[in-house]
């Protein structure tokens, strides 16, 4: 592994415009470290090696990130040209015919896209495992999940093979996998990156960025991409100064709340419970005021879940109800997972307005979850229930097709909530196991305050060091 790729994105923007390295020397280092690491990880499905070369001969240096080479979760962020197959193979073949307006922005920014990451189908479970691409596998340990649905990403990131790469995060898709690969992953307050040529998804719930190894990256990248869209159905509140500049500023004193359980007030697992007892000595060590406070809403888990269960429903039967309309056909059963398949049923059974009503009380809820920050600045919790679970553990059957949705709620019952709220949340790596595994917590801020969740994680990060620490398999590889 070249010295290089273990750099963040800005100190390898640094050295180009230093011109100790060239883009296309840097993009043949991701490209090499990928040939070698893909064939145990399947991380990268759709290589796009030749384009990247030629983008890197090219290359102009006058961009913030000009040269530096970056991947794509093939799911939402199209590539004019590429797959966008959402992990389906009922849409392998679909080519994107535009840019997205995210890829777009990654573009102007500098950025050389050379490959796309795989996914769980439709972006359904919190793990990597389609039929049509194969297993993605974790870095720390190839017998665990990366976590999902932005697993391809989260794995060729901790694997070195670039510094950062997109994904997307509409139940915790960004912040599951970041957790799982002890890497740096915010969900940005809602409407701060855009999804053009989409005004919105999933009645909100998802947002787009990057995991990255370092906080100083994602503050960048956001800087670049968090513009308004004047054409996006919601609209982040704007950004008082770069984050990039908010970085470098004194913090203040912070009155920071948490919870070592699940929203429900269930118990998460040991590993879960002491990362997040680490992040709030380490928020008290900083001279903040830390108090315990679990989550305070008048909903239960139930109707939550529920609620979220309703609208994800009609957003996985979405793809397929796309496909009928434009073929004229049913989507052949044998293309499509158990999962996906069952959840199509059911999402063309819910009525308009059963859709409404779990919609009206998905903004009840965040109008709730908003009100409980107004007495905090920031919230730490565990991201997930329990550390990276082994692979296969949520299978799929025709018999039990949605069975993987009841592991899916024990492994990661904390996030969702804040895709319904809107409001910022990262999970940030500050532990790992005894078994070597990284363990993240999350850190939730009010609406449009990602500055002091960027703040609050630069002090963590700055005293654990987390981009020293390198994954099991660029130890063996």
């Amino acid at each position: 592994m070249h010295d290089i790729l273990k750099l963040d994105a800005t100190a390898q923007a640094e050295l180009i415009k230093k011109g100790e390295i060239t883009p296309l020397e840097l993009v043949d280092l991701s490209i090499a470290a990928t040939e070698k690491l893909n064939p145990t990880l399947n991380a990268v499905i759709t290589p796009m090696f030749e384009q990247a070369r030629d983008l890197a001969k090219t290359a102009t240096l006058d961009a913030p990130f000009a040269g530096v080479p970056m991947m794509l979760k093939d799911g939402i962020a199209a590539y004019k040209g590429f797959p966008l197959s959402t992990a389906s193979a009922l849409f392998k073949d679909n080519i994107a015919k535009q840019d997205s307006e995210l890829v777009k922005r990654y573009k102007q920014a500098g950025f050389i896209v050379i490959g796309k990451t795989n996914m769980p189908e439709f972006g359904i479970l919190p793990t990597t495992e389609p039929t049509a691409f194969g297993t993605t596998h974790n870095p720390w340990d190839t017998s665990k999940t990366p976590g999902g649905s932005s697993g391809g990403t989260a794995s060729a990131v901790a694997a070195r093979m670039v510094a950062l790469a997109h994904g997307n995060d509409g139940g915790g898709s960004i912040r599951i996998p970041a957790s799982c690969c002890g890497l740096f992953g915010l969900k940005p307050t809602r409407g701060r990156n855009p999804l053009a040529p989409m005004s919105s998804l999933v009645s909100g719930l998802v947002e787009e960025h990057v995991l990255t190894h370092s906080v100083r990256d994602s503050a960048a990248v956001l800087d670049i991409t968090g513009q308004p869209d004047p054409n996006g159905f919601y609209h982040a509140p704007t950004q008082k100064q770069p984050y990039s500049e908010v970085l470098k500023q004194p913090v203040g004193k912070l009155k920071i709340g948490y919870s070592l359980t699940q929203n429900s007030g269930k118990p998460v697992h040991q590993d879960c419970v002491d990362a997040t007892l680490k992040a709030v000595e380490l928020a008290r060590s900083f001279g903040h005021e830390v108090v315990e406070m679990p989550m305070k809403i008048p909903f239960s888990g139930k109707m939550l879940g529920e609620i979220f269960g309703v609208i994800w429903a009609v957003c996985a039967a979405s793809p397929l109800a796309f496909y009928h309309k434009m073929t004229g056909n049913p989507p052949p059963k044998e293309l499509v997972e158990p999962l996906s398949y069952a959840l199509y049923q059911q999402g063309q059974k819910v009525s308009g307005a059963d859709y409404e009503l779990a919609r009206q009380g998905m903004h009840r809820i965040a109008r709730s979850v908003l009100e409980f920050f107004t007495e905090i600045d920031a919230w730490i919790s565990p991201t997930l229930g329990m550390p990276p679970v082994d692979l296969g553990s949520f299978p799929q059957s025709e018999d039990h097709p949605l069975a993987p949705l009841d592991m899916a709620g024990k492994f990661s019952p904390i996030t969702a909530l804040f895709n319904i709220s809107g409001q910022p949340a990262a999970s940030v790596p500050v532990h790992w196991n005894d078994g070597g595994l990284p363990i993240g917590i999350q850190i939730v801020t009010k609406f449009g305050d990602e500055a002091t969740l960027f703040q609050l994680a630069r002090q963590m990060e700055e005293v654990v060091n987390w981009q020293a620490k390198l994954p099991k398999v660029l130890m063996t590889a």
